[in-house]
């Protein structure tokens, strides 16, 4: 749609990537305003390589109010906007927007807060003293190294094809507790508490080389990806015993929350929002 189409009695919000047509962000910020009353539209913005900026700043002069970022440009909202809060400089990239009185733009990262509220809420896992190990070492498992290790785990292990990037990742983050980096191929073949995939591999239908020992029956495994049938990862998962599995469809709503939370000061129930993408999303994929 086009900015000059909006109605001024609502509030603007969009998300901005590219591409953008699959994104679940406008139906779950749709399902937060009905639940909560809030009249407001969000839409989904595809921006074209090179115009971040524009795109950013149009949106704004049309009295756009707030914005989720999603890839390619977290990292370039990152070095954009105006200030960053704590968790979004640590992260290392932007996925929420909001905008000051003055105009400046103030820059957060709700990734973390999101998978960790999935975790310990929806499913029940507390992340105090428990041993973690997390696959990959890009954007994505950068972005919740932070709330996730302020909730005091036992360790956190993040394990890569590339291994130095792994170790450079884990000493980006040692101030904040007991996390080392190594290869796929390093990883001691015995039982982890909570399993992460955090590489996009599972959604090529691809695994990275595990011990099978690492998953028991007690392990929480999670795949960061989601999708309208269980990625390769959680399949693995459970054909090791591992019965609580999980993708990361809770994550996306989860976060989504918190901004919305950030922009409108309310926060939404998640389980029936979660709920309610889960079966739309097994419907569409019924009808292909």
């Amino acid at each position: 749609m086009s900015l000059l189409d909006f109605d001024k009695q609502k509030d603007f919000y969009a998300v901005m990537g590219n591409p953008i047509h699959h994104s679940k962000s406008p139906l779950i910020h749709s399902l937060f305003a009905r639940q909560t009353g809030q009249r407001l539209e969000y839409t989904a913005i595809q921006v074209d390589p090179g115009g971040f900026a524009q795109a950013v700043g149009n949106f704004q002069a049309n009295g756009g109010k707030g914005l989720n970022i999603t890839v390619p440009f977290k990292q370039e909202a990152w070095e954009w906007v105006a200030t960053r809060t704590p968790r979004a400089q640590l992260a290392g990239a932007v996925n929420t927007i909001s905008f000051a009185p003055d105009g400046s733009a103030i820059g957060d990262n709700t990734d973390g807060t999101g998978l960790v509220q999935d975790i310990t809420s929806n499913l029940a896992t507390p992340l105090a003293a428990k041993h973690i190990v997390i696959l990959g070492a890009g954007g994505a498992v950068r972005g919740v190294l932070g709330p996730l290790l302020a909730l005091a785990p036992a360790s956190v292990i993040i394990a890569n094809r590339t291994a130095s990037r792994a170790q450079e990742l884990a000493h980006a983050c040692a101030h904040l507790g007991p996390i080392q980096g190594c290869g796929f191929d390093e990883l001691i073949d015995a039982p982890c508490d909570i399993l992460i995939n955090g590489t996009a591999a599972s959604l090529q239908g691809a695994l990275p080389p595990l011990p099978r020992h690492l998953v028991t029956p007690a392990t929480l495994c999670y795949d960061m990806m989601y999708g309208a049938a269980p990625t390769v990862f959680m399949v693995w998962c459970r054909q090791q015993g591992a019965t609580i599995v999980a993708d990361g469809l809770g994550m996306l709503v989860e976060q989504a929350a918190e901004a919305f939370f950030i922009w409108r000061k309310i926060k939404p129930q998640t389980a029936p929002v979660i709920a309610e993408v889960r079966r739309r999303m097994a419907a569409s994929a019924s009808q292909a």
